[in-house]
């Protein structure tokens, strides 16, 4: 099966360091910021050090433009999108001036290090949600000077979920500028399991956990209603807990209508309405019953690599399932993400 595989959500591994050289005045050549980590730790877990324990191979890279590059010819993909690591934590900085600054610098370094390196290479902005109407200014800053293909949002640590109106500002510029968002989750902390002590505990819950807490918020407090025209995606937390929350919701929006009166259909149709789309790992059983539950339009491929390597493979392997149609395979691989970010064909 011959198609342009775009993957809509690889990673870095950013360094303090890297991201110092783009910092803007007064911090720029200021040496004693790198004495402390740009980024909030994630929940606490040492990753690496477990990668290490437990015995397997694990690529730290690529953190480079020509390493990411060499990626896409050696495992047979088009285009990358790529997003941060230690800036998923962005969500936990506590003061909003800093985090302004940091994320402009983080920009800065992806558009001048990779997208300028080569058009093939995608990246989103990070945007400093402490300070939403400066969300907003770095979100148009970063789409129409720095050409991202869109802004991610990383909201576990901050007090606030995304369907309040606090966030209106930075929805209503995305809609303005055709932009989409990305919700992508990383840390446990905070989504009610901190009593776990073990990081495969923790894993196992906290990116669909992350998502179905924010997109309870974003539909349940009527976000699409308010933005029609906004385009959200579900990142890194699989497919198979979708069925499960349109149950859900609309169980208690049957019983309660009156606590989500911006609603006028169902939330399950909003869901699968053409505004939220969602990451599915290649290898989901479940993805057949999704696709059956929302279709087949907006299902994204996402590589999560380095973290995730063997990506051929994996693609590979998706290519020859039997449960799954060869459209359907064609537009989780390529279309739909195509279709996401604006790209050209």
């Amino acid at each position: 099966m011959a198609t342009q595989v775009v993957d809509t959500d690889g990673h870095i591994f950013e360094k303090d360091q890297d991201i110092a050289e783009y910092l803007e005045a007064p911090y720029r050549g200021r040496k004693e910021v790198l004495s402390l980590p740009f980024f909030p730790t994630l929940d606490g877990f040492q990753r690496m050090a477990r990668r290490v324990g437990d015995g397997r191979p694990y690529v730290i890279g690529p953190d480079d433009p020509k390493s990411w590059f060499e990626v896409l010819d050696r495992e047979g993909l088009d285009r990358a999108v790529i997003f941060p690591t230690a800036g998923l934590a962005e969500g936990f900085i506590q003061d909003s001036d800093w985090a302004v600054v940091v994320c402009r610098a983080y920009n800065n370094m992806m558009s001048e290090r990779y997208i300028k390196y080569n058009r093939r290479l995608g990246a989103v902005a990070l945007l400093p949600i402490q300070d939403i109407k400066e969300a907003a200014k770095e979100l148009r800053r970063c789409v129409k000077e720095l050409h991202m293909v869109g802004g991610v949002i990383a909201p576990v640590g901050f007090p606030t979920p995304l369907g309040d109106p606090y966030f209106d500002p930075l929805y209503a510029e995305a809609e303005k500028l055709g932009a989409p968002l990305c919700i992508h989750g990383a840390p446990s902390r905070g989504l009610g399991f901190d009593f776990f002590r073990s990081l495969i505990e923790a894993r196992t819950l906290s990116h669909p956990f992350a998502q179905m807490i924010q997109l309870t918020s974003v539909i349940l407090e009527g976000v699409l209603e308010r933005f029609p025209k906004l385009k959200i995606a579900s990142l890194e937390a699989g497919c198979a807990w979708i069925p499960f929350l349109m149950d859900r919701l609309d169980m208690e929006y049957s019983h309660r209508q009156h606590q989500a009166p911006l609603l006028k259909k169902r939330p399950s149709e909003y869901m699968k309405g053409g505004q939220i789309y969602y990451h599915t790992e290649l290898w989901e059983s479940l993805l057949p019953l999704a696709i059956e539950r929302i279709g087949e339009d907006l299902f994204l491929y996402a590589s999560d690599y380095p973290h995730e390597p063997d990506l051929a493979e994996a693609i590979r392997a998706f290519a020859a399932r039997r449960d799954v149609s060869d459209g359907a395979k064609r537009k989780i691989l390529s279309d739909n993400g195509k279709r996401f970010y604006n790209m050209e064909s």
